[in-house]
């Protein structure tokens, strides 16, 4: 009857004697049995459950006893006023005089409604977060839900979840690198933790493009010796020194892995740092041409000649195939001879206009190699680089350029090379891209590894015919782009 009632009678009585609870009760069923007819008899309404049980206190002080009534009623006001008055008609409880009166008629529903409205109050107060997010803010939550994942495992070892399945990895120091990579949206790097290099990675890094991404410190500098000597190492990539990978900013995470360097510039060296900064600023005495991964040279019997320029005019460059060339530039402007050396002893030589500075010499860096190329200083000046995948179509397709260009998930540049190098660049990237834009037509083979590498968009002038088509890449004409 608690949960259904609507109003709770509550009166007070006083009886000029000792009286027990089941005298008060028995005095209110007997003086109000017929008083007011049979639709309001109490015992009727408490078989149908209309009327509650009647609760009864009593206290008793120097022979004299006063208490409180309280009876639940699931009837109409009208009703309910009516009971509560039949109440007041008692004169007598057991052998002693009594007077009762009616002090209130309690409104549970009211009651109720008021908890209600001081608890949502507390609530307002407490529960709610008021800060609103921004659209941006609602996008990059949702985006990073998508990027990153829950670091899987590879033969134990902390992982990406692409690493099983992916032609090129990145092997870095610990779990919190795999995590701080997996944030920027590559999915393909797997952690050693710490200087013993399992056996594992001999099988792991086998018939795969491998690019060690260390941190700046000495201890990066041994975990890529016992790296070298356990597996197979293509490319280095290191952090800023003193700084470690999980701590870096994203576009310090790719520039580090833009300005890799082959394995063999570094093997060897006591400071590998210093020799992958020297390699890639052009200042460095490289390995020669024939080096492998251990560093060590095909060919011994080969001159290797490095010649450093005496003027300040005189340029140098770092080729592919590690050789150096230097030219000299007279004070004067006058025309000057540069010799060319290689490792394999090739030599050749280069003009230089008359106002003295030296023409043909072209810093490629070691960063070149199969066919991705570094965003350098000078290639930002000349434009600026597109924000979105419709604005680097523009500036790929709709210029006829003949490349294809990698981007990362904030559409920034990863690589570009030539058209007809689009198979390879995708194949070698160390970093799983997220759109192409192709100047040219789409092959299968290219939509193939494009697929494997888990590339969300591709963009291409025209499309080839193909014999099957993955649903996981969303495949465009630059044309499509533009309706």
């Amino acid at each position: 009857m608690e949960d259904t009632a609507k109003y709770l009678i509550h009166a007070t009585f006083t009886a000029d004697g000792v009286v027990e609870r089941s005298d008060v009760v028995g005095a209110i069923f007997g003086q109000t049995e017929g008083l007011l007819g049979e639709q309001l008899d109490l015992r009727e309404l408490q078989q149908s459950s209309k009327v509650g049980r009647i609760d009864v206190e009593v206290d008793v002080t120097r022979g004299q006893t006063e208490g409180t009534i309280t009876i639940a009623s699931g009837l109409d006001r009208v009703a309910t006023a009516t009971l509560a008055a039949s109440l007041e008609t008692l004169t007598r409880i057991g052998p002693c005089q009594a007077r009762c009166e009616v002090s209130d008629i309690e409104d549970v529903r009211a009651a109720k409604r008021r908890r209600v409205v001081e608890r949502a109050k507390e609530l307002l107060n407490t529960a709610f977060d008021d800060s609103v997010m921004s659209s941006d803010e609602i996008l990059q939550e949702v985006r990073e839900h998508v990027r990153v994942g829950d670091v899987t495992e590879y033969e134990g070892l902390p992982a990406g979840p692409r690493v099983a399945d992916s032609d090129a990895i990145i092997v870095v120091e610990g779990r919190s690198d795999v995590l701080q990579l997996l944030k920027y949206g590559i999915k393909n790097a797997v952690a050693v933790e710490g200087t013993n290099v399992p056996e594992v990675v001999a099988d792991l890094t086998a018939e795969r493009t491998v690019t060690a991404f260390l941190d700046g410190d000495r201890g990066g500098d041994l975990i890529l010796r016992e790296l070298a000597d356990v597996g197979d190492v293509d490319y280095v990539a290191l952090a800023p020194e003193d700084r470690s990978v999980e701590d870096l900013a994203h576009h310090e995470v790719f520039e580090a892995l833009r300005e890799k360097v082959p394995y063999a510039t570094v093997a060897g060296a006591s400071d590998p740092r210093a020799a992958a900064v020297a390699a890639t600023d052009g200042s460095a005495t490289p390995a020669p041409a024939s080096a492998g991964r251990d560093g060590s040279s095909e060919s011994e019997g080969t001159e290797d000649v490095a010649e450093t320029p005496a003027t300040p005019g005189a340029e140098s460059s770092v080729g592919a195939n590690g050789g150096t060339a230097a030219a000299d530039a007279t004070g004067d402007g006058a025309p000057g001879d540069a010799a060319d050396a290689t490792g394999d002893g090739a030599s050749g030589d280069a003009d230089e206009p008359s106002d003295g500075t030296a023409a043909g010499a072209e810093a490629s860096g070691a960063g070149d190699v199969d066919g991705e190329r570094p965003v350098r200083p000078e290639d930002a000046a000349d434009a600026e680089a597109p924000t979105s995948l419709r604005g680097h179509v523009s500036a790929v397709v709709g210029e006829d350029t003949g490349t294809v260009r990698l981007l990362d998930d904030e559409y920034a540049v990863q690589a570009d090379a030539s058209a007809a190098d689009a198979f390879e660049l995708l194949r070698d990237a160390a970093v799983d891209p997220h759109a192409i834009v192709l100047d040219g037509a789409l092959e299968q083979k290219v939509l193939d590894v494009a697929a494997q590498r888990g590339v969300d968009h591709v963009v291409a002038a025209e499309l080839g015919d193909f014999v099957k088509r993955p649903t996981s890449v969303r495949v465009r004409t630059a044309a499509d782009l533009a309706v």
